[in-house]
């Protein structure tokens, strides 16, 4: 028990320990935003255009 106070006495008491806990937390996002935006190219590939398509930024004009 008493590594474990040593452990998050370091990880919260110490400059070194906040900096890994935010580096890990950077890593931890950076890896799960790969994988969502993995799945989401998978689900929503690039597809070619049909006439009944929308886009937000088309104009009316032609």
């Amino acid at each position: 028990m008493e590594s474990i106070n040593a452990f998050f006495g370091w990880l919260f008491g110490t400059e070194m320990g906040v900096l890994a806990l935010m580096a890990g937390g950077v890593v931890i996002f950076l890896v799960l935003s790969w994988f969502l935006e993995k799945g989401t190219r998978a689900k929503y590939y690039n597809h070619q255009k049909a006439p009944d398509d929308w886009d937000l930024f088309d104009s009316d004009e032609e």
